[in-house]
């Protein structure tokens, strides 16, 4: 189980960074539809950073599980924010948004079934109980 949520997470961290480099660059199909959603486009760094600090927090949870969670959780909730904005501003091209949550949930639900047990399990064979406390 340990595997799959590796694999999902790195997945998920990767989606992140793609995303959030598309903000730093302003690429013109992401600035077209925030501006539908309503969003400025002098928000688009900030949401990148965002978006960095989701994916970061994410493979570094792979050996730390409670950041991971937290960053799972923000994950989470910026794309749940990310679709309410899209659906108040009557947008419904959101399918991207769907996918990144999609990921951040698997992730963390991933982390809280499995992905903990792994990292317990791996720290208790090599001696360090003390790692997820």
């Amino acid at each position: 189980m340990f595997a799959v949520y590796v694999v999902v997470t790195i997945v998920a961290a990767a989606a992140n960074i793609f995303s959030a480099m598309c903000d730093f660059v302003r690429y013109k199909q992401v600035s077209i539809a925030m501006a539908r959603a309503g969003v400025p486009d002098s928000w688009m760094t900030t949401l990148g950073i965002l978006k960095t600090a989701g994916a970061v927090g994410l493979l570094v949870g792979i050996g730390v599980p409670r950041l991971g969670t937290a960053a799972a959780i923000g994950l989470v909730l910026f794309f749940v924010g990310a679709i309410i904005t899209h659906l108040r501003a009557r947008d419904y091209s959101f399918g991207l948004a769907v996918v990144f949550l999609l990921l951040a949930g698997a992730s963390l639900a991933l982390g809280l079934y499995g992905g903990a047990v792994g990292i317990i399990g791996a720290g208790k064979a090599v001696g360090i109980e003390n790692l997820t406390t």
